[in-house]
C-alpha cells in the first residue's frame, strides 16, 4: 500500500532511556504541599489581635504586683481615697519599719528559707528515686503502688489536718520547723512528674549497660539517672520551693507568731480596729522579693525544663 511503502516512523523513546533525553525532571509540586507549608508558616506568626490579647493578659498579670508596690509606698488614707492613687508615694521605708516592728519578718524570712530549701531538696531527691523505680525497675505490685500514689492527689489535704496535728503534738513538734518540713518531704505530684520524665528520657539500654559493667542500682542512679534527670529536677525543685514559700494553711496551724514563716508573720500585720493595708502590703512585698529574685535568676531552668520535657516522645 502507498501509506506503508514510505519512510518508516521510529517508535517513541522509552521514558527511562536517558541517553537520548536529559535527566528526568521532577514532578511539579502539588498545591496541597504548598498549602500545608504556608499554613504552618502562618501559624508561626501571630497577627495584631494576638499581640493585643497577649499584651492585655500581661497587664492583668502584672497589675496586682504593681498595685502592691503603690500601696506599700502610700499611707492607709491614700489607699482608701476615691479614686485611689496609681503612682508610688514616699512612705516605703517607713512602712517597712512599721512592718518589721509589728512582726519578726527577718526571722520569718530565715525560717521560710530553711523550710523551703529543705522541702525542695527532699522532694527532688525522694521523687527522683521513686520516679526512677516506677519508670524503669520491674518489681511486684509496681502498678498498684503507682495507682495508690496517684490516687492520693485526689484527696483534699484538709482531711488530714487533724490526724497530722495529733501526730505532731504526740512528737512534741508543734511550733517547730520540722512540723512543716517532714509532712511535705515527698509529694505524689513529684513522684508522678519524675516518673513520666524518666520514662521517656532514660533509655533502657543505658541501665542494661550499667548492669553489664557490674554497677549497682545506686551507682546507676547517681552516674546515669541524675545527669539525665537534671532538667526535670530543676523544674520540680523550683516549683516546690515557691509552693512551700507561699504555703499558709498548714504553717498557720503548726506554727505560732513566735516562730513564724513569712506567711504566718504577714498574717499578724496591720492589726487593730481598722486594718492598715499599707503595712500589710509592705510586709507582703518584703516576703515576695526573695521569691522574685530566685525566679529571676533560675526562671530559665523552669521554662527550659518544661519545654525539654514537652518535646520528648
Amino acid at each position: 500500500m502507498a501509506g506503508t511503502t514510505g519512510t518508516s516512523v521510529a517508535p517513541p523513546p522509552h521514558p527511562t532511556d536517558r541517553r537520548s533525553h536529559g535527566p528526568a525532571t521532577p514532578a511539579p509540586r502539588t498545591g496541597r504541599g504548598r498549602t500545608r507549608r504556608s499554613r504552618h508558616s502562618r501559624q508561626l506568626h501571630g497577627g495584631p489581635l494576638v499581640y493585643v490579647i497577649l499584651g492585655f493578659a500581661t497587664l492583668l498579670s502584672v497589675f496586682p504586683f504593681y498595685w502592691s508596690i503603690v500601696a506599700a509606698t502610700r499611707s492607709n488614707a491614700d489607699i482608701n481615697h476615691v479614686p485611689p492613687p496609681l503612682t508610688p508615694g514616699g512612705n516605703l521605708f517607713s512602712n517597712f519599719g512599721k512592718a518589721l516592728d509589728e512582726a519578726d519578718i527577718v526571722q520569718a524570712l530565715i525560717n521560710s528559707t530553711i523550710v523551703s530549701a529543705t522541702v525542695a531538696a527532699g522532694t527532688v531527691l525522694c521523687s527522683t528515686l521513686a520516679g526512677f523505680a516506677f519508670a524503669k525497675l520491674r518489681f511486684r505490685g509496681r502498678g498498684i503502688l503507682l495507682g495508690i500514689t496517684v490516687a492520693t492527689m485526689m484527696i483534699p489535704p484538709q482531711l488530714g489536718l487533724i490526724p497530722l496535728f495529733m501526730i505532731m503534738a504526740k512528737l512534741q513538734w508543734v511550733n517547730q520547723l520540722q512540723a512543716v518540713i517532714l509532712p511535705t518531704l515527698v509529694t505524689a505530684f513529684g513522684v508522678f512528674f519524675m516518673r513520666q520524665y524518666l520514662l521517656e528520657a532514660l533509655p533502657d539500654e543505658l541501665i542494661e549497660a550499667g548492669r553489664v559493667d557490674g554497677a549497682s542500682y545506686a551507682r546507676i542512679f547517681w552516674s546515669i539517672v541524675v545527669p539525665i534527670a537534671r532538667p526535670a529536677m530543676a523544674v520540680l525543685g523550683l516549683l516546690t520551693f515557691m509552693t512551700t514559700w507561699n504555703d499558709f494553711f498548714w504553717p498557720i496551724i503548726a506554727l505560732s507568731s513566735s516562730n513564724p514563716t513569712v506567711q504566718v508573720a504577714i498574717n499578724s500585720l496591720g492589726g487593730g480596729y481598722v486594718h492598715d493595708q499599707s503595712i500589710i502590703l509592705a510586709g507582703t512585698l518584703l516576703g515576695t522579693l526573695p521569691v522574685l529574685v530566685v525566679f529571676g535568676l533560675l526562671g530559665r531552668q523552669i521554662v527550659g525544663g518544661i519545654m525539654q520535657g514537652a518535646v520528648k516522645g
